[in-house]
C-alpha cells in the first residue's frame, strides 16, 4: 500500500468523522424540534382540546418530550382532561402542569366541581346524549333537566350521576321527548374524529369520576379505538363495571380488559 492510498484513506476517514460529529450536533435537536412540533400540533388538534377546552386559554411548549402547560382553565377538571390528552401523545415523556382556574369564586367551591364532573359525564356517555341538558348543584344534590329518548335513558342518567364522586343525591326532572323526535346527537355521528389520546383521557376521567370505579389501580391504552384496560381490581364486579363505563364513552370501538382480580390478604386469627 503506497503513501498515496493511505492519505486517501485518512482523509475519507477524517471527513466521515466530521460528518458524523455534524449529525450528532445538527441532526439530534432538529429530529427532537420536529417531535416537539408534532406533540404541540397533536395537542391542539386533539378531540380534547377542540371539543372540551376550546374555551380554556392553553399554551402548549415541548422540548426534547417534555411538555409544559400554561394558562387558565374554566373548570378544575379541565386541568387534568388536558394532562391526561398530552401525555398519551406519542413522544411525550412528561408533562408540567401550571395552569390555573380564571374564575376566583369557583376555585374550591366542591358544587361547582361536583357540576363540572355531571357535565362532563353527560357529555361524553353515549347513552346520556339528552337535549337542552342543564344542572344545578347544591349541597351535593344535583338536579338535572332537558329530554331523554326514553324512561330506560332517564333512570341510566340517574345511575350514572348519582356514582359520580361528590355527589350526595340527584332529582332527575328530565322528561321524555315527543315521538319522533331525535333526542341529542351521537359524537360519532357528526364526522368528528375521535383521536386515541383523547379516548384515553376520557376514560380515564369516568374511571376517576365515579365512585365504584375511582380506587381501580388502571393502566389505559387506546389503538385505533380499541381501549385495553389493565390493573386490578377486588373482585369481577368492579371489573365489568369498568368495561361497562369505558364501553359506553365517545369514541371507543371495543374494550380488552386485561385486569386481574386482587388476592384476598389472609385473615389473621
Amino acid at each position: 500500500m503506497n503513501k498515496r492510498t493511505l492519505h486517501l484513506k485518512a482523509a475519507c476517514s477524517t471527513a466521515l468523522l466530521a460528518t458524523a460529529s455534524t449529525l450528532l450536533l445538527f441532526g439530534a435537536p432538529a429530529f427532537a424540534s420536529d417531535t416537539d412540533d408534532r406533540i404541540e400540533s397533536s395537542a391542539r388538534e386533539s378531540y380534547i382540546f377542540k371539543n372540551y377546552l376550546n374555551d380554556d386559554v392553553i399554551k402548549i411548549a415541548a422540548k426534547d418530550g417534555a411538555v409544559v402547560l400554561t394558562g387558565s382553565v374554566t373548570a378544575e377538571p379541565h386541568k387534568q382532561l388536558a394532562t391526561e390528552t398530552v401525555e398519551s401523545l406519542p413522544g411525550v415523556k412528561s408533562v408540567d402542569n401550571q395552569l390555573v382556574l380564571n374564575n376566583a369564586q369557583t376555585a374550591g367551591s366542591q358544587d361547582a366541581l361536583v357540576r363540572e364532573r355531571v357535565k362532563l359525564e353527560m357529555l361524553y356517555h353515549r347513552n346520556l346524549s339528552v337535549s337542552k341538558p342543564d344542572f344545578e348543584v347544591k349541597d351535593g344534590v344535583v338536579t338535572v333537566r332537558g329530554e331523554a329518548a326514553s324512561k330506560a335513558q332517564i333512570d341510566l342518567t340517574t345511575e350514572y350521576i348519582k356514582d359520580v364522586d361528590g355527589v350526595k343525591d340527584v332529582k332527575n326532572e328530565m322528561v321524555v321527548a315527543n315521538a319522533g323526535k331525535t333526542v341529542g346527537e351521537k359524537v360519532e355521528g357528526v364526522g368528528t374524529s375521535i383521536d386515541d389520546a383523547s379516548i384515553t383521557a376520557l376514560v380515564k376521567a369516568t374511571l376517576l369520576y365515579h365512585r365504584s370505579t375511582s380506587a381501580l389501580n388502571t393502566k389505559v391504552e387506546t389503538k385505533e379505538g380499541v381501549v385495553k384496560l389493565s390493573g386490578s381490581a377486588k373482585n369481577a364486579a368492579e371489573m365489568d363495571l369498568a368495561t361497562k363505563f369505558v364501553k359506553d364513552v365517545h369514541g371507543v370501538k371495543s374494550v380488552v380488559n386485561n385486569m386481574i382480580i386482587e388476592k384476598a390478604a389472609p385473615q389473621t386469627k
